[in-house]
């Protein structure tokens, strides 16, 4: 048996942040599954293939490999056996990961492998698709989102944080590009789920929403 707990919401709206203290405090497994879109997307950068060289990513995809392994609070990305933690956050994939992501080649090969990480454990997994294609059937769906003024205040914050150069305007611009990109897809668009309880983060401390998200699992429980 498993439970599983589908998180879904917009970039910035601090769906990563959540999912690994709500996972902690109730003791489930978090995956990240932006981070696996964001492997794919850098390792199309790293061999300088386009977003339009459909057959070239077709055969990149046949031989990635990406492991999400848990090192004492922290989460470590491996893109084929080496740690890209930093690098997938990196402005150049900020820029792609959504056209990468909306390819159905790609999403044709991550959704597979997200389920298996779900098969028979007790997890929290985020994403933008989670409960409405990945795992429909979820216990637990949330659509966490925030204004979009928020959402890139955290994310350039979280972007400062990490040593990547960047300013407050151009990652404002980037999260309207992906919101755009997200919710106009042909293939699993970002929207909320009919079943899923919806949390405005905008005005709220991280506290306040880690709260309100163990209080709709405790209530589904």
């Amino acid at each position: 048996m498993s439970f599983i707990v589908a998180i879904d919401g917009p970039a910035g709206s601090g769906k990563g942040t959540i999912t690994k203290l709500v996972a902690q405090r109730l003791n489930l497994i978090n995956i990240d599954t932006g981070a696996m879109y964001r492997c794919v997307a850098l390792k199309a950068l790293n061999m300088n293939i386009s977003i339009d060289e459909i057959e070239k990513i077709e055969k990149m995809l046949q031989n990635i490999e990406i492991e999400i392994k848990k090192e004492g609070e922290k989460q470590i990305i491996f893109l084929d056996g080496i740690d890209v933690s930093k690098e997938i956050r990196m402005p150049q994939v900020d820029e792609v990961v959504a056209k990468y992501a909306a390819l159905a080649c790609v999403r044709n090969k991550m959704t597979p492998l997200q389920r298996k990480m779900g098969e028979n454990k007790n997890i929290i997994m985020e994403g933008r698709d989670i409960g409405t294609t990945v795992f429909p059937d979820a216990d637990v769906k949330i659509y966490l989102d925030a204004s979009v003024e928020e959402r890139a205040k955290r994310r350039y914050v979280q972007d400062i944080e990490k040593g990547i150069n960047t300013t407050y305007e151009e990652v404002l611009e980037s999260i309207k590009q992906r919101h755009i990109l997200e919710t106009q897809r042909e293939i699993s668009p970002l929207i909320q789920a009919e079943d899923a309880i919806y949390i405005d983060s905008s005005n709220m401390t991280i506290d306040e929403v880690v709260d309100n998200v163990i209080n709709v699992i405790e209530q589904k429980v």
